[in-house]
């Protein structure tokens, strides 16, 4: 157990050097895979899942426009991925072990993504908490928020109504029991 959870840790690793050599949206895509999670890019219908099968091209041409991390092993430390991506409007986070609330204040203090992120998915991660949850407010383009199976949350009305007196036209769908 402990083994894959230095293993993970190195998959999220940040390489400065890659992201300048690649740019901004490639880097994340071979971060984004090398976890487990899907790529979809602008103009595209279909689902990147094969790191070998990342498309080539010029530099800056494949941007991210969503990212399904269901079951990935994406961790805070390679959030700084995220900098820089600024077609993303759709990010699902669903059965991630190592999403914590630092993770999603990390999402929300991302530049590009408070511009540019409309839709976000939070499924069954067992550590995100109501802090977690009120972290989000910085996304003010965030037009639709799911949450559900999140047993950290504890104060749901109190966080809900933070939340939307933060983002007045944020479309909130809870299934929480």
């Amino acid at each position: 157990r402990a083994f894959w959870g230095w293993l993970n840790a190195v998959f999220n690793k940040v390489d400065h050097e890659r992201i300048r050599a690649v740019g901004p949206d490639r880097a994340a895509s071979e971060w984004l895979l090398r976890c487990g999670a899907l790529v979809r890019f602008q103009g595209s219908p279909k689902w990147q899942q094969d790191y070998n099968g990342l498309p080539t091209g010029p530099l800056g041409r494949y941007k991210i426009e969503a990212i399904n991390a269901t079951d990935s092993c994406i961790m805070y430390r390679g959030f700084d991925y995220l900098d820089g991506l600024e077609h993303v409007t759709d990010i699902k986070l669903e059965k991630c072990m190592y999403i914590q609330d630092e993770c999603l204040q990390r999402l929300s203090d991302t530049s590009t993504l408070q511009k540019s992120l409309q839709q976000l998915k939070i499924i069954s991660c067992g550590n995100v908490t109501d802090k977690g949850i009120l972290a989000l407010h910085k996304l003010k383009n965030l037009e639709y928020l799911y949450l559900s199976d999140l047993p950290g949350i504890r104060e749901k009305e109190t966080t809900f109504r933070a939340l939307q007196q933060a983002l007045p036209s944020l479309q909130l769908e809870l299934d929480l029991e």
